[in-house]
């Protein structure tokens, strides 16, 4: 099940990617990239939401093995953008989102506000994630 998950993801994110270097605009681009990292998080795997990542900040914001066995502790029942900005000048953007997360373990359910920030590559002709992934934790 895992691995049809994995491969589901990885096709849609290799379409987006394609989808990004070769028609649209700018902000069709960066629609593509949030629906393919919104369904990675949707689905659970933070792995592949990880791949969305700017590759120089990689390092630094993905998720170490125990903040990915953390992850699998939940289950995101709800992706809601709530509002979303683009400053064309600068490259970057950024969406609001609340997302709702159930822990297994209590089955008690939350919703957590998330702001994802992308940044345009004008050379890979693509965005990437520049703020990590949403920290279901925060104030527990």
């Amino acid at each position: 099940m895992r691995l049809v998950k994995y491969l589901l993801l990885s096709c849609l994110f290799a379409f987006a990617v394609a989808g990004c270097q070769t028609t649209g605009t700018q902000n069709n681009r960066l629609t593509e990239m949030q629906y393919a990292y919104s369904a990675a998080v949707r689905w659970g795997d933070f792995e592949g939401a990880a791949n969305l990542i700017k590759p120089e900040l990689r390092k630094q914001l993905a998720p170490t093995p125990m903040q990915l066995e953390r992850y699998k502790q939940i289950q995101v029942s709800g992706y809601n953008d709530v509002g979303s900005e683009v400053d064309k000048k600068k490259g970057t953007a950024a969406r609001v989102v609340n997302i709702g997360v159930i822990n297994r373990h209590t089955m008690a359910e939350r919703s957590v506000r998330y702001i994802e920030a992308w940044e345009w590559d004008p050379v890979a002709k693509t965005w990437w994630l520049i703020g990590g992934l949403p920290d279901f934790w925060q104030g527990e």
